[in-house]
């Protein structure tokens, strides 16, 4: 008897350790929201006020305070760290306010997140400029993008698709509004395809016309016809669909400025410089171009091809230039981007705004995406291992960066969207002819539902 209750004294600790560790392992999200959350809560409170004077993120008290310090207690005047609100406790981590002190910038509490990662044991610590004088600290418990579980409540709406999850738990959304044109980067199975069905279905489901240019024969966007307004499945037939969309675009710029005949009386409100301005009855519907492989366009085996692959260029430029005040938009995709490929290249990619680069086979490759607009991400895009599919480093011309993974998608289920999204496509007549055919789904015959009867006399 005594050795099963020392077995049950030993043995329960154990066997909770153990199930802690492996539901770290296995289930990092329950764990979190288990043990490791109270953990962390308890270690930030408790250690808050030193850990602040560690980092050098603590500041000497106002005169008036140290005054009534010493009237008051008659104890040594400390330092002053910054005042903290309330903690939020989150599905994947916490999030907290602090009021900096005078003299204290975003950038100090930014520039010790490394060590306030390692002093509260947590995954990762993100600091958000929330308004002057009050910074947001988003604590991350775990590795988001080892597991992808996208946010269950996001503010979506028209030109805006949530495609990936952030290092920081938050949705990266793909915004056509904000930013018009994206180059897409990413080696054989890095995750470029995954990013694009992401986009696809979700725009499937909005009022707007999709076209795709893929020079694979279709293999990657043939499964999506039915949602598709046009598809060009080789370089020919992408000569003949760019320049339709050109005279498309030449057409919205005519609308555009018919509307803009001032007249008298006419209010200021109505008076626009693209088709957003226009009344809802009036707007041509918005179209997404997709470009994917885009080193096939360029490369040539012969004189007539590169007059061609010239002609093809110089149109996916205007339309980079000019397609966002027409509602026309790009998402040039491709494994390799860079000048060898030929006249045009790289005033194309200054073009493109939105930069997502995936696993690539070469360095160059990662300077052509993310080089130019911000160099330190280079380096966090060539250490992407092999076996994370999805992970991606995107930026913006702005210069910020940060790390994205996309969650897994089938292509059956994509291609499922688009078919029951099919009647949502807009009737543009200019690119009838590039729609492309798509067969009838075979229906599989059933059991009648009474079972015959032989008629009897």
């Amino acid at each position: 008897m005594t050795n099963l209750v020392t077995l049950a004294e030993l043995g329960g600790p154990l066997a909770a350790i153990g199930g802690a560790a492996y539901a770290r392992h296995a289930h990092p999200a329950a764990y979190w929201s288990t043990v490791g959350l109270p953990l962390s809560a308890a270690r930030l409170l408790a250690s808050y006020s030193s850990t602040m004077d560690a980092c050098g993120l603590t500041v000497e008290p106002s005169r008036w305070r140290a005054l009534a310090v010493r009237a008051t207690t008659r104890r040594e005047v400390r330092p002053v760290p910054p005042r903290r609100g309330m903690i939020r406790p989150t599905s994947t981590g916490l999030r907290m306010r602090l009021r900096l002190a005078p003299g204290q910038e975003p950038m100090d509490v930014a520039a010790s997140a490394e060590r306030l990662r390692h002093a509260w044991g947590v995954h990762a610590v993100y600091v958000r400029d929330v308004k002057p004088g009050v910074v947001e600290l988003r604590l991350v418990g775990y590795d988001v993008l080892r597991r992808v579980r996208m946010p269950r409540r996001f503010d979506s709406g028209l030109l805006r698709v949530p495609v990936a999850l952030r290092e920081d738990a938050t949705a990266f959304a793909r915004d056509y509004r904000a930013v018009p044109h994206e180059l897409v980067l990413g080696a054989t199975l890095s995750g470029k395809s995954m990013y694009l069905r992401h986009l696809i279905s979700g725009l499937a489901a909005q009022p707007v016309a999709l076209v795709g240019v893929d020079c694979k024969r279709g293999v990657e966007l043939a499964p999506f016809a039915s949602r598709l307004s046009a598809l060009a499945t080789d370089p020919a037939e992408a000569a003949e669909l760019l320049p339709v969309l050109v005279k498309e675009m030449e057409d919205r710029y005519d609308l555009i400025k018919a509307r803009q005949g001032i007249a008298p009386g006419t209010p200021d409100e109505e008076i626009t410089s693209d088709v957003w301005g226009l009344p809802e009855s009036e707007r041509p519907p918005p179209i997404i171009l997709f470009v994917d492989e885009v080193a096939e366009l360029f490369l040539v085996a012969s004189r007539k091809d590169e007059e061609r692959r010239d002609e093809m260029v110089t149109h996916l430029i205007r339309l980079a230039q000019l397609g966002r005040a027409a509602g026309i938009y790009l998402e040039v995709c491709g494994q390799r981007f860079g000048a060898e490929l030929g006249k045009g290249a790289t005033m194309l990619r200054a073009q493109l705004t939105g930069r997502v680069c995936h696993r690539v086979n070469d360095e160059a490759s990662a300077k052509m995406a993310l080089g130019d607009i911000a160099p330190e991400a280079v380096s966090a895009a060539c250490s992407i291992a092999p076996e994370l599919p999805g992970l991606a480093v995107v930026g913006d011309t702005s210069g910020g960066w940060s790390r994205i993974r996309t969650p897994y998608l089938s292509l059956a289920d994509a291609a499922a969207t688009c078919r029951a999204s099919a009647h949502l496509a807009p009737d543009v007549p200019a690119l009838a002819p590039f729609r492309p055919h798509v067969p009838p789904v075979p229906v599989e015959a059933s059991a009648p539902a009474v079972a015959p009867r032989p008629v009897t006399e």
